[in-house]
């Protein structure tokens, strides 16, 4: 069974701030790491979660990641 994340939908707009596409200009460099990111096997990282058990769903490793860079 797969494991369940909390949801991670980098498009949708924040209650505070707004979106970071209002935010920042189309070159900003945290788009290009949000897309370079996108392109990674991160499946090192997420095989690790697949057998824990939580009470509540982690937050996903490509959002961690991203904060992380």
């Amino acid at each position: 069974m797969a494991k369940t994340y909390r949801p991670y939908v980098p498009e949708q707009d924040l209650l505070l701030p707004p979106s970071l596409q209002d935010w920042l200009p189309e070159d900003h460099l945290a788009f290009f790491v949000s897309d370079l990111i996108d392109q990674l096997d991160l499946s090192a990282i997420t095989t690790g979660y697949e057998d824990e058990e939580q009470s509540y769903p982690p937050d996903h490793p490509v959002m961690l990641t991203k904060v992380l860079v």
